[in-house]
């Protein structure tokens, strides 16, 4: 398949990630089919996305005269089958359970046509996994988003060793083509490449929490005004670089031994999990949320977001995406 024979996509799971793909693709011209068993998702996908449409327009990266012609891409099925049947290229963006991502595979592979591309938006598992029941897995791939998926420019493509190189090179150039930077992962790995840096972050980042080395406001404003604000603007291996290897190399060997290594999840964040403070969705986790006004911080951060978005597509010079 060459991708200019890609008409239609289809988006499977309309929730925080899926609605923000579906956006992006629209965006770009195609005709967006979508599913979700939810049928409040299904139902409010079109204001959700309005939503987003409304902070583009308000940020200049959008004309509002292109708001309503952007969701009349959008389609949305009350069946999964027949949001999928016509289309050249699906991306699941269902819950990140092993189990229902592998039957999702083998379920929707009996209602498309042999030779379109089926993408797993996983987070975690490895298409190898996913579409370990498939008849064809040599057209499955992990498109890997980034929330909020409509701003964040990087997506991560990672085939599997079965994953035909047409299709991999077809998924590159097809990101490429909607205005995003797409980033080509060579191996297979749990976690793929860009998890795996914040997970190491994190793990540090969530001992030092539990030891009351700073507090939690702190230790974010510490990170935002620093590692942030300068990989932002350069990557960590040119990071290493301007700072010299030399010193990076004597830094290393010294602080290496001492950072939080184990594989354990800190007391302090599991007691967190296990009574249910789990984050600004339910207005509870490591800081407080009033709930009155979780929409209004996201709007927020959306918007701070669109702003260094613009920064780095001009600093990057990546050419807007071309519609069909």
């Amino acid at each position: 398949m060459e991708i200019e024979q890609i008409k239609q996509i289809t988006i499977i799971g309309l929730g925080r990630m899926g609605h923000g793909i579906a956006q992006t693709f629209a965006m770009a011209g195609y005709r967006v089919c979508g599913f979700d068993e939810s049928s409040d998702a299904r139902q409010n996908v079109h204001s959700r996305i309005r939503c987003n449409l409304d902070a583009f327009v308000a940020n200049g990266l959008l004309n509002e005269a292109e708001v309503d012609p952007i969701l009349g891409h959008i389609e949305i099925f009350d069946r999964e089958s027949q949001a999928a049947s016509d289309a050249q290229f699906i991306v699941e963006a269902i819950a990140e359970e092993l189990t229902a991502k592998q039957e999702f595979f083998t379920r929707i592979e009996e209602a498309v046509k042999e030779e379109t591309i089926i993408a797993s938006n996983s987070s975690t598992f490895m298409i190898s996994e996913s579409s370990k029941n498939m008849r064809r897995p040599q057209r499955a791939i992990v498109t890997h988003w980034f929330n909020p998926p409509h701003i964040v420019p990087t997506v991560e493509v990672v085939p599997s060793p079965d994953t035909s190189e047409e299709v991999t090179k077809i998924t590159i150039a097809l990101h490429k083509k909607i205005g995003k930077l797409p980033v080509r992962i060579n191996r297979e790995i749990p976690g793929f490449l860009a998890n795996r840096v914040q997970f190491a972050m994190i793990r540090e980042v969530w001992d030092l929490y539990e030891r009351g080395i700073a507090s939690k406001e702190d230790i974010d404003t510490a990170i935002c005004g620093s590692l942030g604000f300068r990989l932002a603007v350069c990557g960590p291996l040119t990071i290493c670089d301007f700072g010299g290897i030399d010193i990076w190399s004597t830094i290393y060997k010294e602080l290496a031994p001492d950072l939080r290594h184990d594989a354990e999840v800190p007391e302090v964040i599991q007691k967190l999990a296990d009574t249910g403070r789990i984050g600004a969705s339910v207005g509870a986790g490591i800081h407080d949320y009033d709930p009155g006004i979780v929409g209004e911080i996201t709007s927020q951060r959306d918007e701070a977001m669109l702003k260094l978005a613009k920064l780095f597509y001009d600093k990057n010079s990546q050419p807007e995406g071309d519609s069909p």
